[in-house]
Parts: structure tokens; C-alpha cells; sequence
């Protein structure tokens, strides 16, 4: 049965190493960036696990953000913005071998309720790794025109990376 809870700094080396499996076209982000994205939002970090804790099998985290200025990669510290006006939803893996469980389905299923709860307008994301049409049958859209600063920003994250969003209804 899966279970999903929120994400807490134990679980870090279970979230490392689906990270590490899941990752090909950008460098993984450091534990010390993984972690930070816990501890400055945990109500917005979860995992899923198949079984016991010891059996994490995905993870999801996202922060409040802004929405003109997503957040770098692999940074050590995340300091939530004064005047967050999005859900960013940095990361979504699970691991290759759990894939037909369901848990990446059921973390964003998750991960919209707690948008849906929020009091942002908008969710955002970067596709990466051909993961545009994924978040589209979620009805996430991608942002066109793309202002410079925001393709700019986006290109650490790979060639094909789309920045998308999902208004609320």
C-alpha cells in the first residue's frame, strides 16, 4: 500500500539516492540543496513509500515562491521570498524500479490538493528531461512568451526545459 507523508530531513539519503537514479540530463542537486527546500517549506515537501519509511519509493518538493524568478539549482540555502505569489514545484522523481506503483500519479495528485488549499493563484514548474507533456496532462501550460530574464534563468536546467504553470480555476 503507498503512503505519503511529509518529507523530513531523515529521509534525505532515501531522497539522494532516487535523485541520483532519476537524474541524466543535469547534474543532481546536493543534499544540502534537497534539504534546505525541506526545512524552509516541509508542509510542501513529501515523499511516498511503498511500505515502511525505510522504503521511500518517490519524492516530491515544491516551495512559495516568485513566480518572475524560479529558483536556481543546487543552492545551500532557500530562503522563502517575503511575498511568495506561486506554488513552485522544484522536483518530482520516483524511483526507476516503482514506477507502476502509482506513486508519482498520487504525489501530484497530493502536491495539486495542496495547491488547491494554498492561497497562490498559480502553481510553476520546469520541465525538464521530456517531461513537458506529463505536466500538460495535468493541465500545466507552458509560459510563451518567456521573458529573456526567465529563459535565461531556465537554461541551467537543460536544453529541452520548459517553464510552465497551472492557474487556478
Amino acid at each position: 500500500m503507498l503512503h505519503i507523508r511529509p518529507a523530513r530531513m531523515a529521509d534525505l539519503p532515501a531522497i539522494m539516492r532516487i535523485q541520483a537514479q532519476c537524474y541524466t540530463a543535469i547534474v543532481p542537486e546536493s543534499a544540502a540543496s534537497m534539504g534546505a527546500k525541506i526545512q524552509a517549506s516541509p508542509d510542501t515537501c513529501l515523499v511516498a513509500s511503498a511500505g515502511t519509511d525505510a522504503d521511500l519509493c518517490a519524492y516530491f518538493l515544491a516551495v512559495p515562491w516568485r513566480f518572475d524568478s524560479p529558483p536556481s539549482l543546487d543552492q545551500a540555502h532557500c530562503t522563502l521570498p517575503a511575498e511568495p505569489d506561486c506554488l513552485y514545484l522544484h522536483d518530482l522523481a520516483v524511483a526507476p524500479a516503482r514506477r507502476s506503483t502509482g506513486a508519482g500519479h498520487a504525489l501530484v495528485q497530493k502536491m495539486l490538493a495542496v495547491f488547491r488549499d494554498s492561497p497562490f493563484d498559480k502553481a510553476c514548474l520546469i520541465a525538464i528531461q521530456g517531461a513537458r507533456t506529463y505536466w500538460q496532462k495535468h493541465g500545466f501550460e507552458p509560459v510563451l512568451p518567456l521573458a529573456p530574464a526567465l529563459h535565461h534563468q531556465i537554461s541551467g536546467y537543460g536544453a529541452d526545459a520548459r517553464y510552465m504553470q497551472l492557474l487556478r480555476p
